[in-house]
C-alpha cells in the first residue's frame, strides 16, 4: 500500500489554486450555505413561542417582545397564528436557500471539473510517448475522467460545507450558552472525542482510497484492452478467458470497497454513538433543571433542537473529514500526472518554424527506452533536400524509431539530430511536427466523416481542397460510390473500410497538409496487389518534390528512393547512395 505523499494542506492548497477564476462562484456558494444557520437557529423559536407563550401564557422574551407588533400578541389566537406563519417562511426561506444553494453548487463544480480535466488531458497530450509506453494509456484516461471531480469534491462539497459547519456550531454554541450554559458545556463536551476520531480515521481510510483507485484503474485497463481488441479476442474464442480476467481484477476492487465500507460503516457508529451520549446527558440533566424549576419547558425544547442543530454541524465536521480522503486520493493521482514533465519539452528560447527545407542530418544518434538496451546505435547519415529515402531492415530492427526521433516523440540518448542544420532541440515542438505528414502501416482514422478524417491534417482547408486530396491520392472514385460520399461515417479506427479504403484517406490526409518532409511507414504492407499499385501510384506524386522517408520490408517497394539506409539490431549496416548524384 502506498504512503500518501502529499498532506490534505498541500493538497487542499494546490486544489484551491486551480480554481482561482470561481472564487467569487465560490464565495457566493459559501455566503448561501452560511445563510442555512440563521434559519437553522429561528427553527426552534415558533416552538418557545407556542409552548411558553400560547400554552403556558409566559411573557415572550424581551428581544421577541420588541420584535413582534403589539397587535399581533395582544391574544394567545394571534400569537399562535404568528409563530405558525413564521414556521411556514422558515421553511419556505430554507427550501429556496437549499433550491439556489444546490443550483450554483452543481453548475460551478461541473464547470470546475471541466476545465480541470482539461488541463490534465491537454498536459497528458503533451508527454512522451515513453511515458504513455511504460505507463500505458489507460491508467491516464482514469485520472482525467474519474479522478478530476476531486477538484469540486474538495472545494464546493467538502471546505464550504467545513467552515459552513464551523461557522453554525459557533452561532448555535452561543444561543445555547445564552439559554443554559451548563447544558451547553455538557453538549459541547464531545467535541474533543469527534475531532480524535476524525484524524485516526482519516489517516487510515485514505491509503485505502489510493488502493482502490489503482485496483478500478487496472480493472478499466483490461476492459479498454479487450474491447479495442476484440476481433483478435473472438478468432481465439478468448471471451471467457478475458471475462474472468476482467471479473478477478474488478473483485479485487469489491473487496476493496467492502473495507471501505466497513471502515466507514465503524466510523459512524462511533460518531453518532458519541453524539447520542452527549445529547442522553444534556436531556437527562436538562429534565432534572425543569423539575427544579431552573428551566421553563420552552426552553428545554429550544436547548433540545439546537442540540440537534448544535450535533449536526459536529457531524458534518466529523463526517467531512472521512469523506474527503476519497477526494485527496484522487486529487494526489490528479497531480501525479500533471506533475509529470514532459520528456521533450520546448525550450524557452525555441526558435519558430514555418516551412523547413528538408535537409536531414542525424549525428552520433544513440536511443534507448530504458538504460543500457540501446534501440539504436551511432547512427550517421545525412539527406538532402527532396531526395527519397528507403529504410529497410528485419523487425525489431529500430526503423520505426529513427522516424520517431525524426518527429521528436522521443530525444535521442546521445548525438544529434538536425534539420536544416538546426538541432530539433531548437525548434519550438509545435513548429517541427508541422513540417512533417505521416503515413503509417496501420492508418488510423476517428470516428467521424471521410471528409472530416482528411481535413484532420487541415481543418482549415476548405471541402474543395479535401476533394481534391482524395483524388491525388486514387480515394476519391470509391468514396463518390459511398452512399453517402464524403459524410460517410468510418465507424470506430475507420473499421467500415477496407485495409486499402484506409490508406487512401490516410494518404489524401498527407496530401492536403503538404508538409515538406514525408514520412511513410509501410503503407503497402497490408494491401492487396491491385490496391498496392494504386497507393504506390499516389505515393510517387506525394513525394516528389519533398524530402520522404519509407519504411518498407519489402525491398521492391524501395526501388525508387534515392538512398537506402540498412538497419540491423539498432546499426547502420549499409547506405546506398547510387542515385544521390542524380537526386541532387
Amino acid at each position: 500500500m502506498t504512503a500518501s505523499k502529499h498532506s490534505e494542506m498541500q493538497l487542499t492548497r494546490r486544489l484551491f489554486g486551480q480554481v482561482r477564476p470561481y472564487w467569487p462562484h465560490l464565495f457566493v456558494i459559501f455566503m448561501l450555505n452560511l445563510a442555512a444557520t440563521p434559519l437553522a437557529l429561528l427553527t426552534p423559536v415558533p416552538i418557545k413561542i407556542a409552548v411558553d407563550s400560547v400554552i403556558q401564557s409566559q411573557p415572550l422574551p424581551d428581544i421577541l417582545e420588541s420584535l413582534i407588533p403589539e397587535f399581533a400578541r395582544s391574544t394567545p389566537i394571534r400569537l399562535l397564528l404568528l409563530a405558525a406563519l413564521l414556521q411556514v417562511t422558515l421553511v419556505l426561506l430554507t427550501q429556496l436557500q437549499e433550491i439556489v444553494t444546490t443550483y450554483l453548487q452543481t453548475r460551478t463544480g461541473e464547470t470546475m471539473t471541466l476545465q480541470f480535466r482539461a488541463k490534465a488531458f491537454r498536459h497528458a497530450q503533451l508527454l512522451s510517448l515513453l511515458f504513455h509506453d511504460t505507463r500505458g494509456t489507460t491508467d491516464s484516461i482514469y485520472r482525467i475522467q474519474y479522478d478530476t471531480p476531486s477538484i469540486q469534491y474538495v472545494t464546493v462539497y467538502g471546505i464550504i460545507p467545513f467552515v459552513t459547519a464551523v461557522v453554525s456550531l459557533l452561532g448555535t454554541l452561543y444561543v445555547t450558552f445564552r439559554i443554559n450554559w451548563q447544558l451547553a458545556l455538557v453538549a459541547v463536551a464531545v467535541a474533543p472525542i469527534l475531532f480524535l476520531l476524525s484524524r485516526a480515521y482519516g489517516n487510515r481510510i485514505r491509503p485505502k482510497w489510493s488502493e482502490l483507485k489503482r485496483v478500478e484503474s487496472s480493472a478499466y485497463n483490461i476492459l479498454q484492452e479487450v474491447l479495442t481488441s476484440l476481433r483478435v479476442v473472438k478468432a481465439f474464442g478468448r471471451e471467457v478467458d478475458e471475462e474472468e480476467r476482467f471479473v478477478d481484477q474488478s473483485s479485487k476492487g469489491v473487496r476493496a470497497h467492502t473495507r471501505i465500507a466497513l471502515y466507514e460503516g465503524g466510523y459512524g457508529l462511533l460518531i453518532n454513538l458519541t453524539t447520542t451520549v452527549g445529547a442522553a446527558v444534556v436531556l437527562f440533566i436538562g429534565v432534572q433543571s425543569v423539575l427544579c424549576g431552573a428551566l421553563t419547558l420552552g426552553e428545554l425544547l429550544m436547548v433540545i433542537a439546537y442540540l440537534a442543530q448544535l450535533y449536526t454541524p459536529m457531524r458534518t465536521m466529523s463526517r467531512t473529514i472521512g469523506t474527503l480522503q476519497a477526494s485527496f486520493a484522487s486529487a494526489e493521482r490528479t497531480f501525479e500526472l500533471l506533475d509529470e514533465l514532459p520528456d521533450v519539452p520546448t525550450a524557452s528560447h525555441a526558435r519558430p518554424l514555418v516551412r523547413a527545407a528538408g535537409t536531414v542530418e542525424f549525428r552520433d544518434v544513440t536511443f534507448s527506452y530504458d538504460a543500457g538496451n540501446p534501440v539504436l546505435r551511432d547512427i550517421n547519415f545525412f539527406v538532402p533536400t527532396g531526395v527519397k529515402v528507403g529504410i529497410a531492415g528485419k523487425t525489431g530492427a529500430g526503423k520505426t524509431t529513427l522516424t520517431n526521433l525524426l518527429m521528436r516523440f522521443y530525444d535521442p540518448t546521445e548525438g544529434q539530430i538536425l534539420l536544416d542544420g538546426i538541432d530539433l532541440k531548437e525548434y519550438k515542438v509545435a513548429d517541427l511536427r508541422n513540417q512533417f505528414a505521416l503515413v503509417l502501416q496501420e492508418p488510423v482514422l476517428f470516428s467521424t466523416s471521410i471528409l472530416d478524417n482528411i481535413k484532420y491534417a487541415l481543418p482549415s482547408a476548405s471541402n474543395e481542397a479535401a476533394i481534391e486530396a482524395a483524388k491525388a491520392a486514387n480515394a476519391h472514385e470509391f468514396i463518390a460510390k459511398l452512399p453517402d460520399g464524403y459524410d460517410t461515417l468510418v465507424g470506430e479506427r475507420g473499421m467500415r473500410l477496407s485495409g486499402g479504403e484506409r490508406q487512401r484517406i490516410s494518404l489524401a490526409r498527407a496530401f492536403l497538409k503538404d508538409a515538406p518532409i514525408l514520412i511513410l511507414d509501410e503503407p503497402t504492407s497490408s494491401v492487396d496487389t491491385k490496391t498496392e499499385a494504386l497507393i504506390m501510384h499516389a505515393m510517387e506524386r506525394l513525394m516528389s518534390g519533398r524530402t520522404t522517408f519509407m519504411i518498407a520490408h519489402r525491398l521492391s517497394t524501395l526501388e525508387n528512393c534515392d538512398i537506402r539506409l540498412d538497419l540491423d539490431l539498432g546499426r547502420l549496416t549499409h547506405t546506398s547512395v547510387d542515385a544521390l548524384e542524380a537526386a541532387t
